[in-house]
């Protein structure tokens, strides 16, 4: 997978995530807490793979 598309998945997980948060349902607040979690680590994933591109 590229990087683009990791950046693209990051950012799709952070936003479901906190929206996920604002949910009534503690469960479904711990879900959206972690999402948002592996989209901010897909992101990361992104811009390193751009990184060793770059180089």
């Amino acid at each position: 997978m590229g990087e683009l598309a990791d950046k693209i998945k990051g950012n799709v997980n952070e936003a479901v995530g906190r929206a996920k948060q604002e949910s009534d349902d503690p469960d479904t607040r711990d879900e959206g807490a972690g999402q948002e979690l592996k989209g901010k680590g897909q992101q990361l994933k992104g811009d390193i793979k751009g990184a060793i591109n770059r180089l």
